[in-house]
Order: structure tokens, then C-alpha cells, then sequence
């Protein structure tokens, strides 16, 4: 099982972190190219801790990808810029997830023997999914230091960001009180099923009408 999770949890982070730093220089903020993280090498973007973490709990962290707010050229405005950003990351778990998916009912419907190297890598693509499922939903769970927050923060009102601001320590203690805990698995677990089973009737969905 361990040889399975870990190349996952390396794709669901490298693609995440991959994704805030594509963002970031789309909208002109060259920091994340500068830093070397505009790439998909898993060893710039893999937080030791975080990559352990996930691997066992199925939630855990990259390294953050640094951005300058300053630097954004795109017309729209600093707020909706530093939203997307955040947003890349989850998004792109997503994407894998739906992608993975698919692979998987593509390899079920046309495979024409059942090999062990065809169940070892269905039993990576699950994983995958999986994996990539739970980092998107716990990084949205609007709490610091998450991306979620940073969404979050950067929609509401100029009186909510500074109450954001003045409490984010507090904040980052409730987050960690919750995950340490577990309330934070429970609550994000059906949350997960939840998108594991839409995408899963989906993707059935779209290959039962070929």
C-alpha cells in the first residue's frame, strides 16, 4: 500500500503547488519562475512533514509558493488575482481526480485481460483519486494557514479582512485544535465521498452511453 500512496500523494502535491505557481505568472507575478517553482520536478515543490502527513491521513501540504501581490499586471483587481491563485491549486487536485477517473473506466471497459500490472496500476489510479479528492477539499476549508483563507479573505469586505488579519492567530489555533483532534477528517469526509461518488456516477454516466 505504501508504494502506491506515495507516488500519489507526490502527483496530488506537485500538480497543487505546480498549479498556484502557473496561476501567479499568468496574472504577472513572475516570483514563483524567479524561485524556480514554475515546474513539475516533485522535489521543488514536496514539504517533508506535509508529504508524511499525507500519505497516512490523506491531507497534508506542499511547500508554499511564495507570491508578490504587487506584481500582478492582470486587470482585474489584487484581491480577485490572490483568490485565483489560491484557488489553482485545489482546482488542478480536482482535475487529476476527474482525470483519474476517467483512466479508470477507460481501463475497465477496454482492457482485454486482467494482468497484475493492470490491477497494480487501477490500484494507483484509486489512490490517486483519492488522495488528490482530499488535499483539494482539506485546502479549501476556509482556515490559515489553508487556501481556503486566502479565498475566502480576498471576497469578503475590506471590515472582514481586517478582522481576519487581527485574529489569524487564533485562527491558525482553532485550525490546528480541529485537525489534531479529528473533527477536521470528520468534517471533511463527507465532503469527499460526496465528490468521489458525483464524479464516479458521472464519469459512469458519460461511458454507459458508448
Amino acid at each position: 500500500m505504501m508504494l502506491l500512496t506515495l507516488p500519489a500523494v507526490i502527483i496530488a502535491i506537485t500538480f497543487h503547488e505546480y498549479a498556484h505557481a502557473y496561476m501567479a505568472d499568468r496574472l504577472g507575478d513572475t516570483t514563483p519562475r524567479n524561485q524556480g517553482r514554475l515546474t513539475l520536478n516533485p522535489l521543488v515543490h514536496i514539504d517533508p512533514i506535509g508529504i508524511i502527513i499525507l500519505m497516512f491521513a490523506h491531507v497534508g501540504w506542499g511547500k508554499p509558493v511564495e507570491i508578490n501581490p504587487n506584481n500582478f499586471t492582470s486587470n482585474k483587481s489584487r484581491s480577485t488575482c490572490e483568490a485565483l491563485v489560491s484557488l489553482a491549486g485545489p482546482i488542478m487536485n480536482f482535475i487529476i481526480a476527474l482525470v483519474g477517473i476517467i483512466i479508470w473506466f477507460a481501463i475497465s471497459k477496454y482492457a482485454t485481460t486482467v494482468s497484475d500490472l493492470i490491477l497494480i496500476l487501477v490500484s494507483l489510479i484509486q489512490m490517486t483519486v483519492i488522495i488528490n479528492i482530499g488535499l483539494g477539499v482539506f485546502n479549501l476549508i476556509p482556515l490559515p494557514p489553508l487556501d481556503g483563507e486566502k479565498i475566502f479573505r480576498n471576497i469578503m469586505p475590506n471590515s472582514i479582512q481586517r478582522w481576519l488579519d487581527t485574529n489569524s492567530n487564533i485562527l491558525q489555533i482553532v485550525f490546528l485544535v480541529l485537525w489534531i483532534s479529528g473533527a477536521l477528517g470528520t468534517l471533511v469526509s463527507p465532503v469527499i465521498e460526496l465528490i468521489w461518488n458525483t464524479m464516479i456516477i458521472g464519469v459512469g454516466f458519460v461511458f454507459g452511453l458508448f
